[in-house]
């Protein structure tokens, strides 16, 4: 077995035979714990006949971790200075595919059919950079790749957002986005003190699990994602308040609102935080003649 990457001495090493200095533009923080880089592998259930995409490897950390568990592992990195790091670090591993690209701009489901043919298990598994976790989450989660699912870790405050039910403070339209395509829950709570360098707030381990069938079926999904939207722009609101002030020409069409409001069985005084993945099926619907 090869020594570890994530141990602080190690990773100090790294650093410093490569002159790497951190960019902050990048939300680029290393994990220095093996033990919490096996817990997180372990939460997506890899085999050898598993395939991992990874997002942002750093300086391989989790990426080796990936290697021993999963069958080939497809790691994304946008910062060149990294690159031969990581043909350094994981030189020991001959199942690592290095990306040079921004997954944000990737052909990832190419990629996929290139380097990960034959492989019927694909999670993603990542330490995402904090500032672009929601683009890269919904990009993965509406491109219909076929992913089992996602270990992901994130801001601690995103994923309660993302992993909160109806009526609590953390449910949003971001909550309803992601559960539509997935189950979702917070599998660990990550502490600062196992960066460097140190992020200002705890991390936590998402896992998510796409769903076979969505949990609602809605005519039109964007539309369905929009209302969710208009629901939440202003969370002291009431639905009608926010429906009317958000949907195109909506302080016209109050009535055409009270009417679907109705269909759906939704009070109008209801605030969008207490409504179901359901309830906003049924709403979306009842609105769609009336916007489209």
């Amino acid at each position: 077995m090869h020594k570890d990457i994530a141990t602080p001495i190690r990773t100090q090493e790294i650093l410093k035979k490569y002159g790497f200095s951190f960019k902050k533009s990048l939300g680029q923080n290393f994990l220095i714990d093996p033990n919490i880089l096996r817990n997180i592998v372990g939460h997506a259930d890899l085999t050898k006949d598993s395939a991992a995409i990874e997002v942002g490897p750093g300086i391989g950390a989790l990426t080796e971790h990936l290697a021993r568990e999963a069958g080939k592992v497809m790691s994304f990195e946008i910062d060149q200075r990294l690159l031969p790091v990581l043909e350094d670090t994981l030189s020991p591993y001959d199942n690592v595919k290095i990306v040079h690209s921004d997954v944000l701009k990737a052909d990832v489901k190419g990629l996929i059919d290139s380097e990960l043919a034959g492989f019927k298990d694909i999670m993603v598994v990542a330490n995402l950079p904090y500032y672009v976790t929601t683009p890269i989450l919904m990009k993965l989660l509406t491109e219909n790749l076929p992913l089992r699912g996602f270990v992901v870790m994130m801001q601690k405050e995103v994923a309660d957002r993302i992993s909160a039910k109806p009526g609590t403070k953390a449910y949003g339209s971001l909550s309803i986005a992601v559960q539509y395509y997935c189950t979702a829950e917070v599998a660990m709570i990550v502490p600062k003190t196992v960066f460097m360098p140190q992020p200002n707030v705890d991390s936590a381990v998402l896992k998510l699990i796409r769903h076979e069938e969505p949990p609602v079926t809605v005519i039109d999904e964007e539309f369905f994602f929009s209302v969710t939207r208009a629901a939440f722009a202003q969370r002291r609101k009431t639905l009608l308040n926010n429906l009317q002030s958000q949907l195109p020409n909506g302080k016209a069409k109050k009535e055409e609102i009270l009417r679907a409001l109705e269909q759906a069985d939704v009070e109008p005084s209801r605030r969008g935080e207490t409504l179901s993945i359901a309830e906003f099926g049924a709403l979306a619907d009842a609105l769609h003649p009336y916007f489209n």
